[in-house]
Order: structure tokens, then C-alpha cells, then sequence
């Protein structure tokens, strides 16, 4: 894939995570949990989810140093003690964030998919950075590591008798997620980019 204009970049990731914490303030606000919906997060205004380190100098220093992405939103409030269902509730709102960005991922691999010739090649280059940003947010979110939205999966499926896992893993799970990113990163890539693939019809 090509260079595309920095400016570009921070924009779909930006954009990318708001859409990402969006989805969960509205499935947990479906579910009986009104704190997002409260607290006026609801909105796909950057301006209510913008984090200055995460979406700014984090993206920004990642890009320019390492030739790579990596930034992150406000996490939009929520209380899993309001959800009507303790056990799955949690782990739907964590779901909600990832299925979002395969969601956008999907509708721009179909425009790339059946173009036609009408796109020019620089729309091509956007919609593609597009469609890899967002599989990048939803693989890595997937991961079952807290905070990430993979570990509120995982604890839906401990039984109750084990929890005391759960308190081990949140612990620790800063550690381990630092560990991930530095040293196992890499090993999910294939994912990354068989998705795109699969997706785009062209590989990374």
C-alpha cells in the first residue's frame, strides 16, 4: 500500500475508535445501562472522545518513530451493574466495539471489491488504510488481555467458582498487555492481513 498523507491517518483512527467506543456506550445503553447515554457519549463527535495522548501524541509518535499505528479513545462510561444480564451483558458491550470496526471494515472492502473503475486511486488508498485500521482495532481488541475487549469475553466464560482468576488476570493485565504488544504483536499480523485479503482482495 502506498503513502498516504499522515493527516490521513490520525483522521480514520480517530474516527475509528470514536466509531469503536460508540458501539459500546449503545449496546450496554440496549441493555439497560443508561451511564453513556448520560454522561452525552453517544455521539460521533471526536470532540466528546478525544483522549490528547491516546488519539494525538501516541498515534503521532508511533507513526513518525516506528512506521506503525497505535492510539486509543476516552473509554465510554458504563456500570455492568445496571445490564439486565450480569453474566453475557459485559461481554456483549465488549463485543459491540470490535463487530463495529469489522462492520466499517466490510463496507469499504466492498467498495475496493466492486469498484468498477469509478474511485479513483486515491480513494482506493483511503478506503483500503480504512479498512486495515479497523481490522487492526478489532483483532487487537479481541485479544483476551484487560482492558481489552477480548478479556470481557473471557470472563463470561469462567464459571463463577473460578472467578478469582479474573482477579488475577486484571492484576496483572497492564503487564501482560505491554508484553503483548512488544513481544507478541507480531504473531497476530498474519491474521491482519489474511483478513485484509479476504476482505479487500489484495494483499497488504
Amino acid at each position: 500500500m502506498q503513502e498516504v498523507n499522515f493527516i490521513f491517518v490520525i483522521a480514520i483512527l480517530i474516527m475509528s475508535v470514536v466509531i469503536h467506543e460508540v458501539s459500546h456506550g449503545y449496546v450496554a445503553s440496549m441493555l439497560g445501562d443508561p451511564t453513556a447515554k448520560l454522561a452525552g457519549r453517544l455521539t460521533l463527535n471526536p470532540l466528546k472522545h478525544l483522549d490528547f495522548l491516546g488519539s494525538l501524541i501516541v498515534p503521532m509518535a508511533t507513526y513518525l518513530l516506528g512506521g506503525f499505528i497505535f492510539g486509543w479513545a476516552k473509554p465510554v462510561p458504563y456500570n455492568p451493574y445496571n445490564l439486565r444480564n450480569q453474566k453475557w451483558g459485559p461481554a456483549l458491550v465488549g463485543l459491540a466495539g470490535p463487530f463495529s470496526n469489522l462492520s466499517v471494515a466490510l463496507f469499504f472492502g466492498v467498495i475496493i471489491r466492486f469498484n468498477m473503475g469509478f474511485s479513483s486511486m486515491a480513494f482506493i488508498q483511503i478506503a483500503g488504510l480504512v479498512v486495515f485500521i479497523n481490522i487492526i482495532l478489532a483483532v487487537f481488541n479481541l485479544i483476551p488481555i484487560p482492558p481489552l475487549d477480548g478479556s470481557k469475553v473471557l470472563f463470561a466464560l469462567i464459571p463463577y467458582r473460578y472467578s478469582h482468576i479474573q482477579t488475577k488476570i486484571e492484576q496483572y493485565g497492564l503487564i501482560l498487555l505491554i508484553f503483548f504488544i512488544f513481544f507478541l504483536f507480531q504473531f497476530i499480523f498474519p491474521i491482519i492481513s489474511g483478513l485484509f485479503q479476504l476482505i479487500t482482495g489484495f494483499s497488504l
